[in-house]
């Protein structure tokens, strides 16, 4: 078998935020799936991530995949998520998305890597407007699904993953999985990627509740911080420069 160079491109859900280390850094699926992959092959596996929170489709597509290719040597495998933070905004121009995913593919097949693409986890059954959020997040997963197909490229849709939409896999943001949550990724991208292992999930939280108080700390919390944010034109990630920016030797699967 050939080394493995894994890069990871995306923003907060490829990044790992919501599954957070005893230090306060994120560790999450795509980490996992790089020891996934070590433990599999039983060798180490180089591992990059670039991802950063709160970015853009666009500069994932371009700035993040520069990065990757630029890498020495060049990755053998790269997993590519974005366009979450675009539907958050207004005025979403979904053909764009597509149309910035579909150059990206063309770059690495020309390049002769590996691509998987991934659609998001599905956030929008506890978010404010969570019915505009679903409804262009299954427009863009159907277009970049048929965008695989036709590249002949891995897709892994976690989007329509309805085991994941349940409560106990975010975090209290209701926008960001949670460790169980980027668990669940990981084991599905391993299984794709023909590593199988039982798909992670957890049990009903029968003790979970939304009541009046509950929900009211939430927008305090959470909404009101972030409408905050995108009212001054600033992002979480604005300083944020990726974890691994250069390869990462990962040996063996980490213990969650």
């Amino acid at each position: 078998m050939s080394p493995v160079r894994y890069a990871a491109l995306g923003d907060s859900f490829t990044e790992g935020v919501g599954d957070e280390l005893p230090d306060g850094s994120p560790r999450g699926w795509a980490d996992l799936v790089a020891a996934g992959l070590a433990t599999a092959r039983g060798e180490t596996v180089h591992y990059a991530n670039l991802a950063v929170r709160g970015r853009l489709l666009e500069p994932i597509a371009t700035t993040q995949l520069d990065a990757a290719l630029a890498l020495t040597p060049p990755p053998t495998l790269i997993t590519f998520n974005g366009g979450g933070n675009d539907m958050m905004r207004p005025g979403i121009d979904a053909a764009r998305l597509v149309e910035l995913t579909e150059r990206a593919v063309r770059r690495c097949l020309a390049a002769e890597v590996r691509l998987v693409l991934l659609s998001g986890a599905d956030p929008s059954a506890r978010l404010p407007l969570g019915r505009v959020v679903r409804r262009r997040g299954a427009e863009l997963t159907t277009a970049i699904a048929e965008l695989a197909r036709r590249h002949d490229l891995l897709f892994v849709d976690m989007f329509n993953d309805a085991e994941i939409r349940r409560a106990e896999y975010w975090s209290p943001d209701r926008l960001h999985l949670n460790a169980a949550g980027h668990r669940r990724v990981a084991s599905v991208v391993l299984a794709a990627l023909g590593h199988p292992v039982p798909a992670h999930a957890v049990e009903p939280d029968t003790a979970a509740t939304r009541g009046l108080l509950a929900e009211a700390r939430y927008y305090r919390e959470h909404v009101l911080p972030w409408v905050n944010r995108r009212l001054r034109g600033i992002s979480s990630g604005d300083h944020e420069p990726g974890k691994h920016r250069d390869w990462t030797p990962v040996e063996a699967m980490r213990h969650a």
